[in-house]
């Protein structure tokens, strides 16, 4: 059984949004067509409290894309975005959800901030979402969203600490720094996991 975790296609991670990812929005269609194609879809929801610590603004005298401490990890502060109740942390309007049968908000504690849709940052607190996986039977999990070097890879590496088969679809993430997507990939392949594209889910006979 395969489940497809839709991660973050939020406002505020398309063009023009507060956190925009470069080409964001141009994942959605592809994420819309590869749904019908598993047994289970979830999403995750970025979701923070206003004055979140890895807000820029809640650290005098930083600027976004610093790069702090905080609870003895780096931490690099963002722009605000993703409040909850703002139309910037909603799902994207675009994004087809009738098959999404749950969705997993993370980054909700004010104190850490959380990239994957597992475990907050230090990993002190569980989402839910392996017992949930589970429990619903799925051993394959397949990755995609929003962003690739940072939500994505987190999900994508606690898949895998987690004992998921797992997947990152390629085409169908876009990373803020293409690099750090680079470094994301070669370490998720060390750790096991695979690099696919979405043909090869769509059109498995074309692969």
């Amino acid at each position: 059984m395969k489940a497809l975790l839709v991660i973050d296609v939020q406002n505020d991670f398309v063009p023009g949004g507060a956190l925009a990812v470069p080409a964001g929005d141009e994942v959605i269609s592809l994420l819309n067509e590869l749904q019908p194609h598993f047994d289970l879809v979830v999403a995750t929801q970025d979701w923070h409290p206003h004055h979140h610590k890895s807000f820029a603004s809640s650290h005098a005298g930083h600027q976004p894309f610093d790069v702090v401490k905080l609870h003895g990890a780096d931490q690099v502060l963002w722009p605000d975005h993703c409040e909850q109740g703002t139309a910037g942390a909603d799902l994207h309007k675009d994004l087809v959800t009738n098959k999404i049968e749950a969705i997993f908000r993370k980054g909700t504690d004010p104190e850490i901030d959380s990239y994957s849709g597992f475990f907050d940052n230090g990993h002190q607190k569980s989402t839910g979402l392996a017992d949930y996986l589970r429990g619903k039977g799925i051993n394959q999990v397949y990755v995609a969203g929003l962003a690739g070097d940072y939500c994505v890879y987190f999900t994508a590496k606690d898949a895998l600490q987690e004992g998921f088969d797992t997947f990152l679809i390629e085409d169908a993430s876009r990373p803020i720094d293409p690099e750090g997507f680079e470094k994301a990939k070669e370490d998720l392949q060390r750790l096991g996991g695979k690099i696919v594209q979405s043909i090869d889910l769509l059109h498995p006979s074309a692969a």
